[in-house]
């Protein structure tokens, strides 16, 4: 069991996670020779393994920096400069260099070529061990404490003990780290879940699940801040779902949870088309179809059946009802279904898509250029631990890239 006098090391990392993993490996790159990477289990990377499907969604094709940027609820000024230094492009080039080549969809988001995440955990743990990075499993770090040379002792449950001069935190979510950095004197943005589907209220939705929607327009007042989206969604037994959906809820992350995720959610269905034409049409059908029935004849081919019949019953209209016998009052209300249709929200959806939280330790106790802590010199973090988090599409794991590079090069500096 390795002890405390055996070797002073000149690196440890905490979490073998992604962030952990490349800022282990940007600094044996520049030269850091001695780097032990201490995981709490049996299986380091798993995030990796089973994310995206078991596909691993490495990044996104955005190679302008600021456009990037802005896909992060947290964290999106100071990383455009971390950008600046590891990009996207950065990315590509790394993993190439290694063998792993990457290709893009049409969404922007961007795989590994064999399309498994198996071949980006090989890549990574390859990496390791032809720089000579070592990896301890099963070792749950429960004490840091740091010396009157510099140096830092990590003390971990299974009674092992180890010396190093610089230590980086990459415990992704888990407390652990929170804990660890909380002992340094770091203050914790309290975590909360991020990119997850929403729960509505007893809704006609339910009955349409499985139906993937483009171009639906998503907004939500939360005690006077407003947020918006507009993308894809996907309809739920619950209520629904789908990129939209998650980015909207990463950015009202901490609204939401201070309103015990209870709010009200505005849809457009339509926002392809312009609002006077939308009132043309539906005036129109009262001659084009006089004779068929609303449930018939849709107005709107891009609405699937389901959800048509949906808003007719959302508006208590007669789907027996011709077109010619349309009352003005149930006209309008229609208009209003189809470009403003309110939802009670009652919770989060019930299967835990989030693999991301938002919170974590400030970014203003950190040095930005070199995610060194500001209260304790030689200690350093990346990844999720730090409150930043991206949307879904890649983004969380370029930030795990991009604070893994900063970290690991500024320590071999």
């Amino acid at each position: 069991m390795p002890s405390v006098f055996d070797h002073c090391h000149d690196l440890l990392v905490v979490g073998g996670g992604p962030a952990g993993y490349f800022a282990a490996l940007a600094a044996a790159e520049k030269g850091v020779s001695s780097i032990i990477i201490l995981e709490a289990t049996s299986s380091p990377l798993n995030k990796v393994l089973i994310s995206g499907g078991g596909r691993c969604n490495i990044t996104h094709e955005c190679f302008d920096n600021r456009e990037l940027s802005e896909n992060y609820p947290r964290g999106q000024q100071s990383l455009l400069g971390a950008f600046y230094r590891f990009s996207v492009s950065d990315t590509l080039s790394w993993f190439s260099d290694k063998g792993l080549e990457i290709v893009s969809e049409s969404d922007g988001r961007m795989f590994p070529i064999s399309n498994k995440s198996s071949s980006v955990v090989d890549c990574l743990k390859s990496s390791a061990k032809a720089t000579g990075v070592v990896v301890r499993k099963k070792s749950v770090v429960n004490h840091l404490q740091k010396l009157s040379n510099n140096n830092f002792i990590v003390t971990c449950r299974n009674g092992s003990s180890y010396v190093s001069q610089k230590v980086l935190l990459a415990t992704g979510a888990h407390p652990s780290g929170r804990l660890l950095a909380k002992s340094f004197g770091h203050n914790i943005t309290p975590p909360v879940p991020s990119l997850f589907s929403l729960d509505l209220e007893g809704t006609w939705l339910t009955e349409c699940s499985g139906i993937p929607m483009d171009n639906i327009h998503l907004s939500m007042n939360i005690n006077g801040q407003q947020f918006k989206e507009s993308g894809r969604v996907i309809l739920t037994h619950w209520g629904i779902s789908g990129p939209a959906v998650l980015r909207l809820t990463a950015f009202a992350a901490c609204a939401l949870k201070s309103a015990s995720y209870r709010s009200r959610l505005r849809v457009n269905w339509l926002s392809n088309f312009d609002a006077n034409y939308i009132k043309k049409t539906l005036n129109q059908f009262r001659y084009q179809s006089a004779s068929k029935t609303l449930l018939q004849s849709r107005p709107f081919t891009t609405l699937p059946k389901r959800v048509w019949r949906g808003l007719l019953l959302q508006i208590r209209a007669n789907t027996s009802l011709r077109w010619a016998d349309l009352p003005v009052r149930l006209e309008l209300d229609l208009f209003n279904a189809l470009t403003a249709s309110e939802y009670e929200i009652s919770g989060r959806g019930p299967f835990g898509e989030e693999f991301v939280t938002a919170g974590g330790i400030p970014l203003a106790e950190v040095d930005a250029r070199r995610l060194e802590s500001r209260f304790c010199p030689g200690l350093y973090f990346a990844g999720e631990l730090l409150n930043v988090d991206g949307v879904t599409g890649g983004f969380n794991f370029q930030h795990c890239w991009t604070s893994g590079w900063l970290a690991g090069t500024a320590i071999a500096e």
